[in-house]
């Protein structure tokens, strides 16, 4: 894919896998939502006491891969730094509610008053494929 065409596809709706190196084992994978716009940085939101975000703060850094999963097939993962983890404003998560449900309403009030950070990653390796062309 061109430079274009995977930032386009990662800015797309989809579900994302953030992978995060620890020490003991294997590294960690889970599917999260996430946010991103061309040029921009990868922002992924998560409770500040989860087991993703101490191996984020302790690695600085975390991948994310995103596909799809019809024919013909597409990836992209990305992969930098984290430049900042800050709390979560009440609009960043209705947006990142709004972009993976119709209607947050009900998700919103079962994480109101929990703690959440939102996770700013800097894309800096990018690995792609697309069978389609």
């Amino acid at each position: 894919m061109s430079t274009e065409q995977r930032e386009e596809f990662l800015a797309g709706q989809h579900v994302g896998v953030i992978a995060i190196a620890r020490q003991e084992g294997p590294p960690l994978a889970v599917p999260v939502w996430y946010e991103y716009a061309p040029g921009g940085e990868v922002l992924v939101q998560t409770d500040p006491g989860s087991l993703k975000y101490r191996l984020v703060d302790a690695a600085g850094e975390f991948s994310l891969a995103v596909q799809q999963e019809q024919p013909p097939y597409k990836y992209v993962s990305v992969s930098g730094p984290v430049v900042s983890a800050e709390e979560s404003t009440p609009e960043e998560l209705e947006r990142m509610a709004s972009r993976y449900l119709d209607d947050p309403t009900e998700f919103l009030a079962s994480i109101e008053g929990r703690p959440n950070v939102t996770l700013r990653m800097r894309p800096q390796r990018w690995y792609s494929t697309d069978y389609s062309l």
